[in-house]
């Protein structure tokens, strides 16, 4: 069933030809001297470059989409048996996860919840946002990853395509069986040959039966406006490996599938930041461009507990003073924090401590909070707690 946008239950079932969910992170800006022109946009001018055919490529290859083409210097039969793989993973996640979850989220979710999401600290994760959230209309994720240049495809040697398919599936299969991507693996898809971030967003989409229309890479001005990469850039990139990517900030325009480029566009954007106060202050870009958001529906799961910590107040705050509605898992914001603020918090599963060590200052606190108020959970969402146990968060604007 291929569901309608705009409706509660975004996430469509698996095909013999559709994909798992995610990929490999990469910000290879090599691209192989056989790519066609039509694959890779032109160098040398003023206009914003719009990388969607290569993405598709790319989709078509690593995402196992149902846009683009397999290129010619490929095994058709490799990709085909890593999208068998894939589906057969992806049915496993609906059947074990999907089923549990998407039923919950369209009971909890308001109706009326902001259609924009920010979801910090959430790379390569764009597919839990949407199934959260599946009205959303415009989603951010923020993580230190960059998204990666889907060039890269071009430039990856055919003996090469069987591994690197391999190393997707890999970190599919632990996104899709944890519920959440380990940071270590998030660091190795950030130096594969192929663009992790990227490809996980492609396979969300899929999944999701949505169709990428327009892929822009951009980067933000001091005011936290969107300036995006031109041809002129691609001239004059920088060749040290030590620079920033020019590939680290990511926009995907996205449609329904089967309504073509005139169907509603809907917008992802993956921001590579360093969320911390010292680089939020040093560059207050990141925050001027959510700050111009106005009202948001927020998700963080897997975070490390960062909003737990002093040093990572600005972000935390910006949170508190724009967004409606937020789901987490205990890595979300602290009680007493969230009180101050006028939000109330309701707790699912159990927790009994950090699955982290560390001892930091809210665990009493949230061991507290769901001693006596938890709901039951039937599905992992984010890390589990020091006890193995499954557990979430609610946390909602009180009114006035």
């Amino acid at each position: 069933m291929t569901t309608p946008a705009g409706s509660a239950a975004a996430v469509a079932p698996p095909s013999g030809a559709s994909a798992g969910a995610a990929g490999a992170p990469g910000n290879s800006t090599a691209v192989a001297a056989a790519a066609t022109p039509s694959s890779v946009p032109a160098t040398g001018s003023t206009a914003p470059l719009d990388f969607i055919p290569v993405t598709q490529t790319l989709a078509r290859v690593a995402a196992c989409a149902a846009v683009g083409k397999i290129p010619e210097q490929f095994d058709a039969r490799i990709v085909d048996k890593h999208c068998q793989q894939l589906s057969a993973l992806e049915a496993k996640w609906r059947q074990t996860w999907l089923a549990q979850a998407q039923p919950f989220f369209a009971a909890v979710v308001p109706r009326d919840v902001p259609a924009t999401v920010v979801y910090p600290f959430g790379g390569g994760d764009l597919l839990t946002a949407m199934v959260v959230y599946p009205n959303a209309t415009e989603i951010t994720t923020l993580s230190l990853e960059p998204a990666g240049d889907p060039r890269s495809i071009n430039a990856l040697a055919p003996g090469e395509l069987d591994s690197m398919l391999g190393e997707v599936r890999d970190k599919v299969n632990h996104l899709l069986h944890y519920a959440h991507s380990k940071t270590t693996d998030m660091g190795k898809l950030a130096r594969s040959k192929l663009p992790g971030d990227l490809t996980y967003a492609l396979a969300a989409l899929e999944i999701n039966q949505f169709d990428p229309v327009s892929v822009r890479f951009f980067r933000l001005g001091p005011q936290g406006e969107v300036i995006y990469m031109t041809g002129d850039d691609i001239a004059n990139m920088p060749e040290s490996k030590g620079r920033r990517s020019p590939f680290a900030n990511l926009e995907i325009q996205y449609v329904p599938r089967g309504s073509g480029n005139g169907g509603a566009r809907r917008t992802f954007r993956h921001i590579a930041a360093n969320l911390d106060d010292k680089h939020m202050a040093a560059d207050p870009s990141v925050l001027r461009h959510l700050e111009q958001k106005g009202p948001v529906a927020a998700i963080t799961k897997a975070a490390s507990y960062l909003l737990w910590w002093n040093t990572f107040s600005h972000i935390r705050e910006y949170l508190l003073r724009n967004m409606v509605w937020m789901i987490s898992d205990s890595t979300g914001i602290p009680p007493d924090e969230a009180a101050a603020a006028g939000f109330e918090q309701i707790p699912y599963g159990r927790f009994d401590g950090p699955f982290l060590g560390g001892g930091i200052r809210p665990t009493e606190v949230f061991r507290k909070l769901w001693a006596e108020k938890a709901q039951p959970l039937a599905f992992r969402f984010g890390y589990p707690d020091i006890g193995n146990h499954d557990h979430l968060l609610i946390t909602r604007r009180l009114p006035k």
